[in-house]
């Protein structure tokens, strides 16, 4: 079974090999993570072979998401170093921008055939594989179980979209799933999900998401992240308080048109206004500069903003990885984009956690636990279609009463639901106990069916 999965991986990467060896010559991609994906990573990696600890994070949400755990695990584990791997180029950027100073190396994450996972394997020397959400790679699971590493998925969650695909091959990945030591799910939804796709209910265990963890929270009445203070981005930025910033961030294809049209009626009734446009995609930057100078608006680049003088543009294109969660804070209201155009959604929490008031469309397949309990508690505001985004914004931007009680319920909810690392790292340690505990130091109730 695994050689037919091996066989038809290949197949794919045959396929569709045209396509990134012209992204590698015309846009110079992927070029410089070929050596980790095939297994070559540099001597100096790793270079007494030390035994290790390895997260898996595919992009930049999960990178994000690491920082929750990554100090605990480097105090809990002294003797062990950290890696983190990602998949995407954004995911390894941010990863070590944020976690640069905490891990001891970010690489590639292989391709998952079993002679270069073995490669891999044998420089890394993990004790431990943690893989964030749902990153599922058979070989590399197999591997480790033979090796004796132990494995487990943290923040996992099995979404609406996946799930009926996952049962079409349900009896291959019951055997997969046979592989990995715990589960630490974010829902009970997603916690039966797993356990009807095989997933063996003692291993599963519910442990909320991590994502609320991993915010750091503003210091009251100063809303700052990282030690940068409002008025001190304020500042940076070259924004006066005054101004009204709308930060659409997050955004994909078939969305910016509807922020622009949205914000040309805005600016239509209220001249001193800024729209903050951060697409999620950074080889689309050039593209929607060019949609917002179409649509007639005064437009620049973060990465061109004067350096002594106040933006004059009206549309700020956010160039640049990592600051999207910082710009947040200046926002008078927020839209999260990946929402309106059918990509299952993007995460909500980082501008919550400011108290902003958040817009989003109505795909939030990757999001849903967390987009439905927003809703319910009247701490965010969905819309189905343009239209609803105009009029949304538009209200939200004269109504400062109603923008300020989204806003609370935003923060409120964020800090009710933070806990889920306390658990993960309890789940953690009756794998792997730490240094000197005599055991896991707490005791986590595995999951339980609801009959």
């Amino acid at each position: 079974m695994y050689l037919v999965y091996s066989l038809l991986t290949f197949l794919v990467f045959v396929i569709v090999s045209p396509y990134f060896v012209y992204q590698a010559i015309r846009y110079k991609k992927y070029i410089g993570s070929l050596r980790d994906r095939l297994g070559y990573l540099p001597i100096s990696f790793n270079f007494d072979g030390e035994e290790s600890i390895w997260i898996h994070a595919v992009s930049v949400g999960e990178a994000l998401t690491a920082r929750a755990l990554a100090a605990d695990l480097k105090e809990r584990y002294p003797r062990l170093r950290l890696f983190l791997s990602t998949t995407t180029m954004p995911g390894q950027q941010v990863a070590k921008a944020s976690l640069g100073r905490i891990v001891d190396a970010v690489f590639y994450f292989p391709f998952d055939w079993a002679f270069i996972v073995r490669r891999t394997l044998n420089l890394v020397k993990p004790r431990l594989f943690i893989m964030m959400e749902t990153e599922i790679w058979p070989n590399l699971l197999h591997e480790c179980r033979k090796r004796g590493v132990k494995t487990v998925m943290i923040n996992g969650r099995i979404s609406s979209r996946s799930y009926p695909r996952y049962r079409l091959i349900r009896p291959f990945f019951r055997r997969v799933l046979a592989d990995i030591d715990r589960f630490c799910m974010q829902s009970e939804e997603s916690a039966r999900r797993l356990i009807d796709l095989g997933g063996e209910p003692s291993r599963v265990t519910m442990t909320g998401s991590l994502k609320f963890d991993s915010l750091e929270a503003p210091h009251a009445g100063a809303g700052t992240l990282h030690g940068k203070p409002r008025e001190r981005l304020l500042r940076f930025f070259r924004i006066s308080s005054s101004r009204t910033v709308i930060v659409a961030g997050s955004t994909m294809s078939g969305e910016e048109q509807a922020v622009l049209k949205a914000f040309k009626r805005i600016k239509d009734t209220k001249s001193h206004v800024l729209l903050i446009l951060a697409p999620r995609q950074p080889d689309r930057f050039g593209e929607v500069e060019r949609l917002a100078r179409d649509a007639g608006f005064v437009t620049t680049r973060r990465s061109e903003l004067p350096i002594d003088a106040e933006p004059r543009a009206d549309v700020v294109v956010l160039d640049s990885l990592g600051e999207l969660a910082q710009l947040y804070q200046v926002a008078t209201v927020v839209f999260v984009g990946g929402s309106l155009a059918d990509y299952g959604g993007h995460n909500i929490l980082e501008p919550a956690i400011f108290g902003k008031p958040v817009i989003f469309g109505p795909h939030m397949q990757n999001f849903k636990e967390i987009a439905d309990a927003f809703l319910a508690n009247g701490a965010a505001i969905q819309v189905r279609s343009d239209q609803e985004l105009d009029d949304t914004i538009l209200a939200l931007v004269r109504d400062p009463v109603h923008r300020a009680r989204l806003g609370a319920a935003a923060r409120a909810l964020v800090e009710a639901n933070r806990g889920a690392k306390s658990k993960t790292l309890a789940v953690l340690g009756e794998l792997l106990p730490p240094v000197g505990s005599g055991g896991a130091g707490g005791v986590v109730r595995p999951f339980r069916r609801v009959h």
